[in-house]
Parts: C-alpha cells; structure tokens; sequence
C-alpha cells in the first residue's frame, strides 16, 4: 500500500491509498472553495448522560446528486469533485459536512472505490484489503488527535437507511468521548470479570456462539454469527478469534483472511430476500476499544475490549422496514420480529455456490 497526503482547495485534508508503490498523486483541487466553517457543538443530556452533536450547517450538505454528478468520482472530463485525480483506488478526505469538528473531533469519508457503479460486495480480495489498511491507518492517525477518545470506521448502505450519496463510500467519526454504546459494553464486561474472577466477556460470548446454532460462516481466523439477542432483522457480528482491541492489533493472518469472509457476508446479506429483490439496505459498524485509560470501568483496560464488526439491515421481509417506533425509540427496548435462530439458517442458505 501506497498512501499520499495532500490538502483541497479548503484546506481539508485528503489521503490517497494506493495498490501499487510506483503510483503518483500530483493532482491538485482547482475549485474556488472558501475555507470550511462549521457548527458543531457537544451537548451532553443531563438526564441520559450521554452527549448529542449539534451541527446545523449540515442542512446544506449535498443530496442525492444525479450520477454525473456525483462529489466522489474522480475529476474527469472538465467536472471537479471532491478528488483532483482522474482516477484512485482508495481515498480518505475530511467530510466538508462534519457532524465533529475541531475540539468536537472529526469526520472523514471513505469511498472505497472509484467506480460509481460498484458497492462493497461486488469489490476484490486485494480492493477489500486495501479499504481495511486504509482503516486501520486512519484509526491509528485518528487516535493521536488530543481531542479524539474513540474511532468509529462504518458504512451506511442504501436509500432506506438515509445515504444521499450513492457512490460506494463509508465514513469515519472520531469522537471527543467514549460512545454510549461502547460504555454500556464495557460495564457488562467489568461485572462479568468481577462476578467470574477474571473471565472475558466477549470471549465467553464468542465460545458460546462458535458451539451453538447461529454461526454463519466459519474461517481460520474470523467467525460470523446471528447474536442471541439479535436486535435487528437480520443482524450478523463478526468477530476475530484473537481477541485485539481495535484494527491496529490484527496480525498478518487475519488481515490476509478478512477479505474473503467480510466480502462473503455481504453478498449473503444481498441474498437474503431473493434474487430479484433490490440490494438490502444495511449498517456496518466497526467497534473498537476507546484511547486512554479506562478507570472508570472498574479495572477493565483496553486489552479487555474485543474489536469486532456488527453488520444488520433494516429491512425485516420483502418490501417491508423494521422502524424505530415507540419501545425502540421512546424506551430503548427492541423488538425483533425474526427469530435470530431463523435468521442464521437463511443466511447459511444463500451461500455462495
């Protein structure tokens, strides 16, 4: 891997990850762009205790552009879009939208290739390996930002789940705290350490999962299951069988592995519903272990947390949604209409021949 740092006409920050050593990333942003300004603010809820981003300027971000159009395809043919070059394999830029920003953290986009066509699944083994390095890079770059505690790599895909570009992109946040989500784990992980004199949670989960009826697919060095209590439709977390508590701690073996499982899973989730039904709509979201210490865990570290991806749809049949409505959004309480068990049996049937 190849990577090229360069800035936009704004002064953003735009980062080119390349397949071949010998590339050359010379373009340079000939937009007239004024510098960046944006409005986010931190609030935190003195109620829940957990914080919401307020960011009004993204009211004007860029929505749902036809094709030729689109701000990330390359620079080509007289059109300037958010890459000067004409052509790349990966690119990392700063949102021009950031939802963080400053002392609030940051955002970046990841298109995850140059063909506007594409998606994720329909990627190769050395492309899809190329977008993990570029995560595991930002990850790394992120973490060492004083305003940055956690590192958020996901990708949302589909018109159903909000995208407003349709380019094949994810994003980055890098937040100022430790996200709720992340504290709730790291709780049940501390009680479950002291309740047990020392064991792992995620390893206990992961040990129950591997030996019961909800695995997907199974590698050396990745394992793919339904959890117990699925919140979602359909609802997948892959996990690597050595526990490392963020990308940057992936060896050589499961690196090398990873493409051939995520792409897998993918194009399983793009099955799920028949073949003649539109791709499925999904969330996939990297968890990683925040920076910094953790002494408000009760003894939990860093090394306790277990990286892993949890990759779910919303769409819960044929043409029909799971919404958030009153116990999911007014109370926080799920209610899963697909049994997680029926669920791993209808992924394990739409393997790739």
């Amino acid at each position: 891997m190849k990577k090229t740092s360069t800035r936009l006409a704004d002064g953003r920050e735009l980062v080119y990850y390349d397949l071949a050593d010998d590339t050359v990333r010379d373009a340079v942003d000939r937009r007239p762009l004024d510098a960046t300004v944006t409005t986010s603010e931190i609030r935190r809820d003195e109620l829940l205790g957990d914080s919401v981003a307020v960011a009004s300027h993204r009211q004007g971000r860029t929505y749902h552009p036809p094709a030729d159009e689109c701000p990330l395809c390359p620079s080509r043919d007289g059109r300037l879009s958010e890459i000067p070059d004409s052509s790349y394999d990966v690119v990392v830029f700063e949102n021009r939208f950031p939802s963080l920003a400053g002392d609030s953290g940051r955002c970046e986009v990841v298109c995850f290739t140059s063909d506007h066509d594409a998606s994720f699944a329909s990627l190769g083994e050395r492309q899809a390996r190329l977008v993990l390095d570029a995560w595991t890079d930002r990850t790394s770059e992120l973490s060492h930002l004083p305003s940055v505690e956690q590192v958020f790599c996901f990708e949302n895909r589909g018109a159903e789940i909000g995208v407003t570009l349709q380019h094949p992109h994810g994003q980055i946040y890098a937040y100022p705290f430790t996200t709720p989500r992340t504290a709730l784990m790291l709780r049940q992980v501390a009680a479950h350490k002291e309740a047990t004199d020392g064991e792992n949670l995620f390893d206990a989960v992961v040990e129950r999962e591997r030996a019961g009826e909800r695995v997907v697919l199974e590698g050396e060095h990745w394992v793919a299951f339904v959890p117990y209590a699925a919140h979602w439709p359909y609802e997948v977390h892959l996990y690597p069988k050595r526990r490392v508590p963020d990308l940057l701690g992936l060896d050589e073996a499961a690196r090398t592995e990873f493409p051939r499982v995520y792409l897998e899973l993918l194009r399983r989730f793009d099955r799920i519903f028949g073949e003649n039904e539109p791709p499925t709509p999904y969330i996939a979201a990297w968890h990683q272990a925040p920076f910094g210490q953790l002494a408000e865990f009760d003894g939990v570290t860093r090394d306790d947390f277990a990286l892993h991806l949890e990759l779910f749809t919303i769409r819960r049949t044929s043409g029909k949604l799971k919404f958030l409505a009153g116990s999911e959004s007014g109370m926080n309480v799920f209610i899963n209409d697909v049994p997680p068990e029926r669920a791993a049996e209808r992924l394990r049937e739409v393997a790739s021949s």
